[in-house]
């Protein structure tokens, strides 16, 4: 198995979880002293800790800091584009699980179109494709058609479906895929066991070991992140933390981001197990960005808007406006089951605004697409030294 499975294996989650509520304000001041780059998964600890309370003002100004000397007074914009809400596994706390009587759909190639003109009239160059988990009826020949559709319109193209195999992904970048998102939900086997009951994604090492098989794939960049609400955040957070590490030392010619979804109102009425507070938000996104420099921090429209117009200054790279969380949500039927309810519901150009008053220049895109004749290749554009250059365009 090796890889970082391994590492998940020799570590306690009750022991972690202990360690971390054991820090003290002297830890966190010892962590918050570590130059740029510098701090280690003790130090993260200690930042995600009870103790780190009393400090949240200072972690909220060094992260700010060290967010703009590291990305400039940008923010990338991108809409995710739901392409399925047909899916194979039962998850308790998911509206698309399979045991929820729901109608279910598949956009063709039709509806995609319309999808992805309407996307592009908000604005928007940057296209996340989400499907529920179903891979034999939308699996890597229907993905291929919908980066076919989209990749002479989008300069970056991301998504969101089941875990997939090497060459899988492998095939898709020659499509113009350049980034793909897969959320473990959980670290602890245990209660990931629970969630999972039927389906791919009760594979709890296929879906762990995805970021690797990305990595050796090629992939630009690679998403990662857990479902807030499922267990322990202090802990999940930590395993985020180590997850990341390990990539980033073992692949790293890739860029990363992480995402901070807390669980929405869905189909179903899952409640969460353990609450997680604004408050408590904030301060694991700024643990993060302290423990990682290099790091994109997402912010989706789960969150409410007088939220997102805080918590932008504080370290996020990367915010979606204008959402719609079903397939064929912004034209072709509006009336499907969301995935989740949206809690911010302005419109791109209006959240662009929000983001312009701030001092934040606004940016569309992510990558900038070349083509050999033989396949799709991507240069980096979007938050880093050469922002100036292609902002806005």
């Amino acid at each position: 198995m090796g890889g970082f499975s391994e590492i998940l294996d020799a570590l306690s989650w009750e022991g972690t979880k202990a360690s971390i509520l054991e820090k003290t304000s002297a830890d966190v001041e010892r962590a918050l002293s570590r130059p740029a780059g510098h701090l280690d998964l003790e130090d993260f600890k200690a930042l995600i800790s009870p103790a780190a309370s009393g400090h949240l003002e200072t972690m909220a100004a060094l992260s700010r800091a060290r967010t703009l000397a590291r990305f400039g007074s940008t923010m990338q914009m991108y809409a995710p584009v739901y392409l399925s809400n047909v899916c194979s596994n039962i998850c308790t706390y998911c509206g698309f699980s399979a045991d929820n009587k729901i109608p279910r759909k598949i956009l063709n190639d039709q509806e995609i179109d319309k999808e992805l003109d309407a996307v592009k009239a908000l604005g928007m160059d940057h296209v996340l494709f989400v499907t529920g988990e179903a891979n034999l009826r939308v699996g890597v020949p229907y993905l291929k058609r919908a980066f076919d559709l989209a990749r002479d319109r989008f300069s970056s193209l991301s998504m969101e479906v089941q875990p997939l195999d090497q060459p899988d992904y492998e095939q898709l970048l020659d499509s113009g895929l350049s980034s793909v998102l897969v959320y473990q939900e959980t670290y602890n086997r245990e209660a990931y066991a629970k969630y999972h009951l039927k389906g791919m994604k009760r594979d709890f090492d296929y879906r762990l070991e995805t970021p690797e098989r990305l990595g050796r794939a090629g992939l630009k960049k690679i998403g990662l992140g857990a479902l807030y609400g499922l267990d322990d955040w202090r802990t999940d957070s930590f395993m985020l933390a180590s997850h990341l590490g390990y990539m980033e030392r073992h692949f790293w010619q890739t860029r990363y981001s992480l995402s901070f979804p807390r669980i929405r109102p869905n189909e179903g009425g899952f409640e969460p197990v353990s609450t997680m507070s604004d408050r408590d938000l904030v301060q694991v996104i700024c643990a993060f960005r302290l423990f990682s420099q290099e790091v994109e921090l997402s912010l989706s429209t789960r969150e409410h808007p007088a939220f997102r117009d805080h918590v932008c200054k504080l370290g996020i790279t990367t915010m979606s406006a204008g959402s719609k969380t079903n397939p064929g949500g912004y034209t072709v039927d509006p009336q499907t089951l969301e995935q989740f309810e949206i809690s911010d519901e302005r419109s791109p150009a209006e959240f662009a605004e929000v983001l312009r008053s701030a001092g934040y220049e606004v940016v569309w895109k992510d990558w900038d697409p070349t083509y050999d004749g033989s396949r799709w290749a991507t240069s980096a554009s979007g938050q880093n030294k050469e922002a100036s250059i292609y902002a806005g365009t």
